[in-house]
């Protein structure tokens, strides 16, 4: 990981001319950087526009407004997404995972504005082109979790200012009828002073003469140019905007999260003068009809209301069935033995504790730390939020007993508490499910499957026990039986024999048991389209056959969404007691569903 780089100090230079040379070697390195930034932004939306007007194939596409606009393929990446079949919504969820790993390897890196370097580094904007009216995937109540989310898709392309429009430039000739600037959407975020929000109707307050310390008040005139143009020629066609909604949130990796709520028209605006004593220009914009009820009341989540307690959860029989062994507590009604660690049967062979790491206090330097150089000299996790992992790996080797560091070590990120807020409930199909009170960053992990670490021998003639987890992790790494190889670049031991294997290597040689004794991972289900992910980890030993069986956020989870991972079940592979093929209907409810679990 590269850090700055220190200038080396001449022993002839006094003392205070080394000083003065180095505060003003810092600070003109600090503005060269400034001014990079801001040139690689220019630059990069200046290609993905002249990529996209001579180098694509134009392709016809209506907008719900009724005006054809041309767009253009122009990324590479495998996120070409115009003219392919597959369901916009997966596109935009695929788009956004991308964004995340590109954004955690520059929080990684310790880059300045990881955000936006992540978008340039991926440099896949998932529609380049701006569009009117609502867009492909992003259906009314979907939420981002910071600005860069929104830039990375194309919703809304400006970093900071609060309304997105179309420039003469590149869009006069997509819309000849029009007059430009034209305003395609606008975020609500409390940052003027004048700005009234009523849901259904709102009076906005256009862009400018704001002072960005944060205090909202307006320190100058606003004039009607670019945005607040924009709006106005809006309102002259009767073109309506996007309309989407910023709030604070604790628990939202960027403390912030952004609630697409819909197409609003400008039905009128003025100018007069603000609340400190400058002109500022009124937008009153009011919600287009027949749309999805509004998921947004000003700060107010509307999806369902999160509980302040377990005492308004209903129908509640146990109010924690960790029995506080949790460090959050888990509400739910059920009848099963609650552990927090596995339980190892008796012929199953722990290995010994492996070597560790020489690091002190946490480890920060790859170059020397030997749990890196397993992970192929990098470290799997970042320090954000706690710990969050970049992307899925074959295996992840932690930090273990036998290491010089901490507990807080960001390479322990998977064997720290839970800290989440979860619910055990139950689902109208899929009998129970478990989901978050908090927002999940993509990334982080949520909790390992627990239960009886046993051979797999030993449960194959059991029957009605839905909960077994093979631990596939060599098969994974070798790819058999049609399993999906992941980032790979790990340097697992060769030299462990602790667990021999006695058949069939395709087969996993041990399982985890949580039929009557586990943890809240055993209700998670299954979906074809999960928002978690499987990840096998390392820490106490090096024998990937007795992997740690860790389930990790894919994507960034806002609250009450149901968290589910998918089972891996390949059709027609479970057989009854008579030999003949079990089949079990699948009910998640994707839009690509299998229709079978298996």
């Amino acid at each position: 990981m590269a850090g700055r780089r220190k200038r080396a100090k001449s022993p002839e230079e006094p003392k205070e001319r080394r000083l003065s040379s180095r505060v003003q070697e810092l600070r003109q390195k600090e503005r060269d950087e400034k001014e990079q930034l801001a040139r690689e932004r220019v630059k990069f939306l200046s290609d993905q526009s002249s990529e996209l007007c001579d180098d694509a194939k134009e392709d016809d596409v209506s907008t719900n407004e009724g005006t054809l606009i041309t767009m253009r393929n122009g990324n590479d990446n495998n996120l070409d997404f115009y003219g392919s079949e597959e369901d916009p919504h997966l596109k935009v969820r695929r788009n956004l995972r991308f964004f995340n790993t590109q954004y955690l390897l520059m929080v990684q890196g310790k880059m300045s504005r990881p955000d936006l370097k992540g978008v340039m580094k991926a440099n896949a904007v998932l529609y380049p082109r701006k569009m009117i009216g609502d867009l492909p995937g992003i259906d009314v109540g979907h939420r981002f979790f910071s600005r860069a989310e929104m830039v990375a898709v194309g919703f809304h392309s400006h970093w900071l200012n609060g309304i997105d429009y179309m420039g003469a430039a590149e869009y006069q000739r997509d819309y000849a009828a029009y007059q430009f600037p034209l305003a395609v959407s606008i975020v609500m975020s409390g940052q003027y002073e004048d700005d009234l929000d009523n849901a259904d109707v709102v009076t906005y307050t256009g862009q400018g003469g704001h002072n960005l310390t944060g205090d909202k008040r307006q320190f100058k005139d606003q004039e009607l140019v670019r945005g607040n143009l924009g709006l106005k020629n809006c309102f002259e066609h009767g073109v309506s905007v996007r309309v989407i909604r910023g709030h604070n949130c604790k628990s939202s990796y960027s403390k912030r999260v952004y609630t697409y709520d819909g197409l609003y028209t400008v039905v009128k605006y003025w100018a007069e003068k603000g609340v400190s004593g400058f002109t500022v220009y009124k937008y009153q914009l009011k919600r287009k009809e027949g749309q999805p009820e509004l998921t947004t009341n000003q700060v107010n989540f509307m999806y369902g209301r999160i509980p302040k307690s377990t005492s308004e959860i209903q129908g509640l029989v146990c109010e924690d069935i960790s029995n506080g062994l949790e460090s959050k507590r888990i509400p739910a009604t059920n009848r099963f033995t609650y552990i927090n660690s596995l339980k190892i049967e008796p012929n199953v062979k722990i290995p010994k504790s492996s070597a560790g790491c020489n690091c002190r206090g946490g480890c920060t330097d790859s170059k020397k730390c030997a749990c890196a150089r397993l992970n192929g000299g990098n470290f799997p996790y970042v320090d954000l939020n706690d710990g969050r992992l970049i992307e899925p790996r074959d295996v992840v080797f932690e930090c273990g007993p036998n290491c010089g560091c901490g507990p807080e070590c960001v390479n322990r990120t998977s064997q720290k508490r839970l800290r989440f807020h979860l619910e055990v409930f139950r689902s109208p199909k899929k009998g129970w499910a478990v989901r978050s009170w908090d927002f999940i960053p993509a990334g982080s992990p949520v909790c390992e499957y627990i239960g009886v670490l046993r051979r797999t021998d030993d449960v194959d003639t059991l029957t009605d026990n839905d909960y077994i987890f093979e631990i596939d992790c060599q098969q994974t790494m070798q790819g058999l039986d049609g399993r999906q190889r992941r980032l790979g670049d790990v340097a697992v031991p060769t030299d462990n024999k602790a667990s021999e294997s006695n058949g069939d290597e395709s087969v996993p040689e041990f399982c985890i048991d949580a039929g009557s004794t586990g943890n809240f991972a055993r209700f998670i289900n299954h979906s074809c389209e999960p928002n978690l992910f499987v990840q096998c980890v390392l820490s106490s030993h090096q024998d990937i056959k007795l992997a740690r069986v860790v389930l990790f956020a894919a994507d960034n989870i806002p609250p009450l969404q149901e968290l589910t991972y998918d089972y891996g079940y390949t059709l027609d592979s479970v057989h009854g007691p008579d030999g003949k093929v079990k089949k079990l209907t699948c009910y998640c409810g994707a839009v690509n569903c299998r229709k079978r679990l298996y």
